[in-house]
């Protein structure tokens, strides 16, 4: 792997330059940067400068783009307020054809290069990457469907493609990533899904849903008005705009962290335990910053941007009017979850200080088990047998299953809980509440 950077002479610094372990010298890069490229099929310097140029490239484009609509033509207001329009092109073209197109570069690019990659062939040798696309003949060595070309696709004979669009489960056993041909499968089945879903409200035609129709006719059994007013308030409120995109993404972020190591989508990125550990904390704090900004931002729109006249009984005004029940119950919950995970916690600290370690909480003494969170993980074990048989492996080792090594280190192991799990949960429980 190459060096992040290297560290200047400054007050005794350069004590970081040197040999780290393994001859590596320089300070260990943990960005995921390598593992990312090594999965993209980039294997010199020559190819990421190549990349690189051609970000430059597409950054000027959109650097001019910004300064034409913004000083030339720039829209009315009542453009950024068309949500039609902006579902349809967000969903269609941003996430169904940016899918589309990321399924097209790994299966025509990264997939053959990984393969002989993963196959131990050394980087040299291997043909650059556009060959694959020119030269029938060499992807056809790797992938025998490629022969066929389009017919599969038109006679509806789809299985064909099973041999670079996979649906294996688990992680390859040569690298410890997700299998680049599932992850393939994965991004073209999105693309699909989202480009339907581009063609799914009404614009200039008579046809399709109606954002403000769909949330005016959101009542429930027990809301009001239900989502009535959502609508105005969306498209008038950045304040409220931001809030929702910044509580989405933020969890989202903390998903993504977890993601990263229950099911590492790179090449080698699982063994790297520093990298791992940096992009989980670095999303952690992200999705944690960015749901404190949708606190934040919530807070102004109902200072600045709520009306009360325009919000009766709708969801928003009910739970404006329960809040000191809402408050209140939170509040308990905190006194609740507080004292008694904390108890358990002094409980531990005074039979540890009286050397009565037989009567502490744990898995070897007084055992408190969390059978419902293992009762899930034992579920998505046994569930993949049922719904998808002819997959290899489980979607996640987490919830169970074999050891994945690579090199003698632990790619992926199942992560058992016990009684110090349970005791975090609640405390951190306590902690979010």
């Amino acid at each position: 792997k190459p060096s992040a950077q290297v560290v200047w002479p400054i007050v005794g610094q350069e004590i970081l330059n040197g040999d780290v372990g393994g001859g590596f010298q320089g300070v260990q890069i943990t960005s995921g940067f390598f593992q990312l490229w090594r999965s993209s099929g980039i294997t010199s310097e020559f190819e990421l400068y190549a990349t690189a140029i051609g970000g430059l490239f597409m950054a000027a484009l959109m650097v001019f783009a910004g300064w034409f609509h913004y000083h030339k033509a720039a829209p009315k207001l009542e453009w950024f307020q068309n949500v039609e329009s902006m579902m349809n092109h967000h969903l269609a073209g941003l996430l169904g054809l940016g899918c589309l197109g990321w399924a097209g570069h790994q299966i025509h690019i990264a997939l053959p290069i990984n393969k002989l990659l993963d196959a131990g062939i050394s980087p040299q040798e291997i043909p650059l990457p556009h060959e694959f696309l020119i030269n029938r003949e060499l992807i056809c060595q790797l992938y025998p469907s490629f022969s066929k070309g389009i017919i599969p696709f038109f006679t509806l004979n789809w299985s064909e493609y099973a041999d670079f669009l996979t649906f294996k489960g688990g992680l390859n056993p040569v690298t410890g990533g997700l299998w680049l041909s599932d992850t393939a499968h994965h991004h073209l089945a999105l693309a699909v899904l989202f480009i339907v879903a581009g063609h799914m409200y009404r614009t200039n035609w008579g046809i399709g849903h109606s954002m403000k129709e769909i949330l005016e006719a959101h009542k429930g059994p027990f809301t009001g008005e239900g989502h009535k007013g959502m609508y105005e308030i969306l498209t008038s409120s950045w304040h409220a705009q931001l809030a929702i995109n910044l509580a989405m993404m933020g969890s989202l972020s903390i998903i993504v962290a977890h993601h990263m190591y229950a099911m590492p989508p790179y090449p080698y990125i699982a063994t790297d335990y520093p990298t791992q550990l940096s992009l989980f904390t670095h999303h952690m704090w992200i999705g944690g910053f960015c749901i404190v900004g949708a606190g934040a931002h919530a807070s102004i729109f109902m200072v600045r941007d709520y009306n009360p006249a325009k919000n009766y009984n709708n969801v928003l005004d009910r739970i404006i009017r329960h809040r000191d029940a809402i408050i209140s119950h939170l509040n308990w919950v905190c006194i609740f979850l507080g004292f008694h995970s904390f108890g358990l916690y002094i409980h531990n600290d005074t039979m540890r200080a009286l050397g009565r370690s037989q009567d502490m909480f744990s898995d070897t003494a007084i055992q408190l088990q969390p059978v419902f969170a293992q009762w899930v993980q034992n579920i998505h074990t046994l569930a993949p047998g049922n719904t998808s048989p002819n997959s290899l492996a489980t979607a996640s080792y987490a919830f169970g299953g074999d050891i994945v090594s690579i090199g003698n280190k632990v790619a992926m192991m199942p992560i058992s809980l016990g009684t110090a799990d349970f005791m975090v949960h609640h405390i951190h429980a306590f902690t979010i509440h």
